[in-house]
């Protein structure tokens, strides 16, 4: 019986095999590695990454997919959504660090981004398939329309590229967006900040993006009384990464 896509779940599902095998080549996965999927559908990656590395952990949340995968002695099936899986304790498990893969669900895809952030330093690397929009911003630099809040907070722990473009005819049914593939390699975390705290300053920093940062995060940091130096006769969007980080610690140091 053919399983319907699930709108509520946002399910679209990968079915060029083309695309598959440029993805999984991508990934390149091997034997004795712990590889984590995140939402496998109807096993369109699950296979071809299972064939390479042997066994796999799936998290799944549709409860029919999750039964179909239990039938299959290689996978270790997580039935849950995916915002409450602790990646900390499956490295635990797996005795080393993940890799992390899926067809992220694009109604999600922003919310599953910060859980793994939360969990970095766990993972070897994660590839994603992501609306090519939400990839475009996550690798943006600095002084374009893309770089913003999500740019900032993803490259502070990742390297970040954009790997392979997928149109919407290479799923079933077809999103109406553009997608694309992404490598996230985590980044050695040189100088200790406090994410609550970067976030904050970052969301301020971008909330009147047209305006200069003198008016949203020269506001935010007086109400902090800090008394630094930070060149805020500028916009948000030439703010390097480093600079935000950069501030962030000497806000914390200053506490």
């Amino acid at each position: 019986m053919k399983h319907q896509a699930r709108k509520r779940f946002g399910q679209h599902f990968l079915s060029d095999s083309a695309v598959i095998d440029a993805i999984v080549r991508a990934i390149d996965p091997r034997p004795g590695q712990a590889l984590v999927e995140i939402g496998p559908g109807l096993g369109a990656m699950t296979d071809p990454l299972v064939a390479r590395c042997e066994r796999l952990t799936v998290v799944e949340l549709d409860r029919d997919l999750a039964a179909r995968l239990r039938k299959r002695p290689e996978l270790n099936v997580v039935e849950a959504d995916v915002l409450t899986v602790d990646f900390a304790a499956l490295a635990q498990q797996s005795g080393q660090k993940l890799r992390v893969v899926g067809n992220l669900p694009y109604n999600i895809s922003t919310p599953i981004l910060f859980h793994l952030l939360e969990q970095v330093e766990q993972v070897i690397d994660q590839h994603f398939m992501l609306q090519k929009e939400v990839v475009d911003r996550m690798a943006a630099a600095p002084g374009g329309k893309d770089y913003g809040r999500l740019s900032v907070m993803l490259q502070w722990r990742y390297d970040i590229e954009s790997l392979i473009d997928v149109p919407p005819e290479a799923f079933d049914p077809p999103p109406r967006v553009d997608s694309a593939v992404v490598r996230m390699l985590p980044l050695p975390a040189v100088v200790a900040v406090d994410p609550a705290l970067l976030g904050e300053l970052v969301t301020s920093a971008f909330s009147q993006r047209r305006k200069l940062l003198r008016h949203s995060l020269g506001r935010w940091l007086e109400a902090r009384g800090y008394g630094g130096r930070f060149d805020l006769q500028r916009r948000a969007e030439e703010v390097p990464v480093a600079e935000f980080v950069a501030l962030a610690t000497e806000l914390a140091t200053a506490a």
